[in-house]
């Protein structure tokens, strides 16, 4: 699909998201084991929340199964903030992650609401691989308190993104999500979240994410890989064997 083409698509298919609503009402359909939302928005979800605020969140993340899209979109993304939770009750927040919409290969993208305007959308790198980790981050600025940028494979890719009355309040959050339009769309992905990491100072002090909240809709599947150190100790700067960094999780369908 043409840049072009895929960024209408895009637009349709992400600009509608209800980031993280009350996801614990969708059950599971009789048949195939696809997940519908009782609320009817389709929206569902699988990841935690931080027990903290922050001033940013980073994780490696990978698509580990091929992504397959009935209908709408599968993502998996790091991000902070949500609907109300600007200045003035505002909708405003600010994501990075790795989606596929129906009929597209994976792609990278960014997102972010300020002001309580229409999400825009930023498309990072397209036709992503199975199996092929990318390092993403949003983080607040030490200069700029209140403005974030995003972050791939350790350098930036937005400018600073200015968000009134979020710096230090919000929660950050590593979740994979299906929408699928309210329809009965069975949309199926496996996301592996590792080295998810919460920043305790704006431009980057990384300890890492220990969930104060599940987000867990019925028909989807959270697996723990590693949890956080018991004294939230810093990383080493390089992995070593093989077994995954902390805070490490699979959220699947």
């Amino acid at each position: 699909m043409r840049l072009v083409q895929l960024l209408a698509v895009l637009a349709c298919a992400l600009g509608l998201a209800a980031f993280l609503g009350e996801s614990s009402s969708a059950t599971a359909s009789a048949t195939g084991g696809c997940v519908s939302d009782a609320d009817g928005n389709g929206y569902t979800y699988a990841g935690h929340q931080a027990n903290v605020a922050g001033h940013g969140i980073r994780a490696t993340i990978t698509p580990s199964r091929s992504l397959s899209v009935a209908a709408g979109h599968v993502a998996g993304w790091v991000g902070v903030g949500g609907p109300g939770q600007g200045a003035n009750g505002e909708d405003a927040w600010i994501q990075v992650g790795i989606a596929s919409v129906e009929g597209t290969a994976p792609y990278l993208y960014a997102e972010f609401v300020r002001g309580g305007r229409q999400p825009q959308l930023i498309l990072l790198d397209e036709n992503l691989r199975t199996g092929v980790s990318r390092r993403l981050a949003v983080l607040e600025t030490s200069a700029q308190p209140g403005s974030w940028r995003v972050w791939v494979d350790g350098r930036p890719v937005t400018k600073p993104i200015r968000l009134r009355g979020s710096s230090g309040r919000w929660a950050p959050i590593a979740t994979a999500e299906s929408w699928n339009g309210g329809g009965s769309g069975c949309n199926m992905f496996a996301f592996r979240f590792e080295r998810v990491s919460v920043s305790f100072g704006g431009g980057g002090s990384w300890r890492p994410f220990v969930s104060g909240h599940r987000f867990l809709d019925n028909g989807h599947k959270l697996q723990s890989l590693a949890e956080a150190p018991a004294l939230g100790g810093s990383y080493a700067s390089e992995p070593s064997g093989s077994s995954p960094l902390p805070y490490a999780f699979v959220a699947s369908s």
